[in-house]
């Protein structure tokens, strides 16, 4: 799992930088409403704007900001410039007179709903300011659409699903977006299941993927199922249908399938509150907490933001189920119930383990968990081989986890890595198959129905878990544990997965009655799976040949990626550096962290993962460590000086963590 301390936020795949915006003048007054569509960059474009956010114009620009007033994103109208950084380049003088932070990278990228083509160029600021700057040129024939992006780190991270709402909306006016709705899809013959096998082994190729779970449904069977590659790349033993991956996320909405059948027996309702269920549940204030519902658990929309940070770092073999709900009654939401989407697993670990605990009150919520999973979702699915246990998937067909690391060379990753998620397994922690993520995702589109015609659930149970509770993008919505993607006129039921180097997904098309599931043993992998989801839509609907060039385009970006941070860093670390930061240090929340020089490697240890670090020089002259290992390259720890005592400072977007020396 790629470990992210950075905004990767916008629907074009860029990073945003900005320096803040409220204080500057506007030329007229602001407004403020729910979601509308409106022109921008001089009627040349179409925006949707996320409730909340507010519209102005201001030197020839669209202005929008976030409700905080540290956000803006300004639209412009270039024409005439001689290239896509020099319509950038203009954006910026006419819009922010005098921004002149430096180019980290700029990046092409394929033109999509209308553009012919896109320039993406992210800035160079030092980690200390937590802001984003991002400019992106589209074109049209020879006038570009300018988009630039300016604000506070944290901000932009609570609202990236709006972000991606309003990014994922641009077009050019007059323009008439691709749209599925009312077609009628093809069925899975065999010459379009071949098609889409060999170009799943021609993406994993490409993208450098060892091995692929691939299943695919129609008409409520299961019309081919196996495995392309390897699950050991040092033995070449190949993948096969029954191989076990870590599902990591998909499991989020196996565990609210458990919670569907107690709602069917009414001793669970998803509007009552958790404490109803369970008095000694805690979501930081008494305030906050009496307005959690159950379906708050899981819908991630009750402003909590992602906090991975502290079960990443200090967990260990015993840390007990329990420290889920330890943790929750330490947290605050940073927005409003149902205001934006921000994802949090802890909160969908209370989720099983409150159904796990209504089942099994006197059992340890581990165990209890475990139990209820098998008993009321695994067993009647028979899904035989699907199980939370690590050691029970390891000891048979299983695929071990790889990345393409920080040099471009696939490395193995260790393993034990992705223990850290045991202690909160309903959020990430089952091990399946492609086999066996068929027959879930048959479930799905039977709602509820299984194959000898008796039902799991009730087809209003397991309905309400797609519920369009938050947007996460432009015609997309988080459910219950699941997500839809409507943004091509036709629903495609989903969730995805990620841990240490397995990357995973599934789709269900219920107007088609068609699914897929795509399983990974790469890092590298969620690329291949999103492709094969676009591959998916071009073959059913004769949609526009796009994913062969979504692949070679992550290809080389990620390429350019490795290749600019690669040039950034000093790696093996000088002595000099080495000197300042060897030692031991602690954090309150993520326990405590070893800085050792080993056999001319800097290494970091915490209680659950370890990583050789190099070091980086920012931009403003300040020094952070960068984590270079296999599965967790690229993550970025500051050093710093706090009270005449050396620290280090992680930032996660929304929380700072600073370890200290001990």
């Amino acid at each position: 799992m790629r470990l992210l301390l950075s905004a990767s936020l916008l629907a074009l795949c860029v990073t945003t930088d900005i320096a803040p915006l409220a204080a500057q003048p506007t030329t007229d007054s602001a407004t403020s409403s729910d979601a509308r569509q409106v022109e921008v960059a001089e009627r040349s474009a179409l925006v949707v704007i996320p409730a909340g956010w507010t519209q102005t114009q201001r030197k020839g620009a669209t202005v929008i900001t976030a409700p905080e007033g540290d956000v803006a994103i300004a639209f412009l109208a270039i024409s005439g410039a001689a290239d896509a950084d020099a319509a950038v380049v203009e954006a910026w003088n006419s819009f922010m007179p005098g921004f002149a932070r430096p180019v980290r990278l700029a990046q092409d990228a394929p033109g999509r709903d209308g553009w012919e083509s896109a320039r993406i160029i992210n800035y160079d600021i030092a980690p200390a300011e937590k802001h984003v700057s991002q400019g992106v040129a589209l074109r049209q024939g020879d006038k570009y659409t300018v988009v630039l992006i300016d604000g506070a780190l944290a901000t932009l991270a609570k609202r990236g699903g709006q972000l991606g709402q309003l990014t994922g909306s641009l077009r050019p006016a007059g323009f008439t977006k691709e749209n599925f709705a009312g077609k009628a899809s093809h069925n899975l013959d065999e010459v379009r299941v071949a098609e889409l096998v060999n170009f799943a082994k021609e993406a994993m190729t490409a993208l450098e993927v060892p091995g692929v779970g691939l299943a695919l449904i129609d008409e409520g069977r299961i019309i081919y199922e196996g495995g392309l590659g390897v699950k050991d790349v040092a033995s070449g033993a190949p993948v096969d249908k029954d191989t076990l991956f870590m599902i990591a996320s998909n499991t989020k909405g196996m565990a609210t399938l458990l919670l569907s059948t107690l709602v069917d027996e009414r001793r669970l309702d998803w509007d009552k509150p958790v404490t109803d269920y369970m008095p000694d549940f805690r979501l930081g204030s008494p305030e906050t907490t009496s307005r959690v519902m159950v379906k708050h658990l899981v819908c991630a929309c009750t402003g909590l933001p992602r906090k991975d940070m502290q079960w990443l770092f200090n967990t260990n073999p015993n840390t007990p189920a329990s420290e889920t709900f330890v943790q929750l009654a330490a947290t605050e939401p940073t927005s409003g119930f149902g205001e934006v989407f921000q994802y949090n697993n802890l909160m969908a670990s209370a989720a099983g383990y409150l159904g796990a605990h209504i089942l099994y009150p006197e059992m340890e919520l581990g165990a209890a968990y475990d139990k209820a999973m098998d008993e009321r979702i695994f067993g009647p699915l028979r899904m035989n081989n699907t199980t939370h246990s690590a050691a029970e998937a390891m000891a048979g067909n299983w695929a071990k986890p790889y990345d393409v690391d920080i040099r471009g060379e696939v490395e193995p990753i260790d393993p034990r890595n992705n223990d850290t998620v045991v202690p909160y397994r309903p959020a990430g922690g089952a091990w399946s198959s492609a086999h066996d993520m068929a027959l879930y995702v048959q479930n799905e589109l039977s709602e509820g129905v299984l194959p000898s015609g008796e039902r799991l659930v009730s087809a209003e149970a397991l309905l309400a878990r797609r519920a369009r509770n938050v947007p996460t993008g432009d015609g997309e919505w988080y459910g219950m544990g699941l997500e839809e993607d409507a943004s091509k006129g036709v629903s495609i039921i989903q969730h995805g997965g990620s841990m240490f180097g397995y990357k995973s997904n599934w789709f269900a098309i219920p107007s088609a009655g068609v699914g897929a599931v795509v399983l990974t043993n790469s890092d590298g992998g969620y690329a291949l799976v999103e492709a094969v989801k676009r591959k998916l839509l071009e073959v059913l609907y004769d949609g526009k040949a796009e994913a062969g060039e979504n692949v070679s385009t992550v290809v080389r970006r990620s390429e350019e990626s490795r290749e600019k941070l690669l040039s950034e860093l000093t790696w093996p670390a000088t002595s000099e550096h080495v000197a300042m930061v060897l030692g031991s240090y602690s954090n309150s929340e993520l326990g405590p962290l070893s800085l050792t020089s080993e056999e001319g490697k800097l290494m970091m240890r915490s209680t659950a993962i370890s990583s050789e670090v190099a070091t980086k020089t920012n931009e403003d002259g300040s020094i952070s460590l960068v984590t270079v290992s296999p599965g967790f390259w690229g993550a970025d720890i500051l050093i710093g000086e706090r009270d005449s005592k050396r620290v280090l400072i992680l930032n996660d977007n929304q929380h700072e963590y600073v370890w200290e020396k001990q």
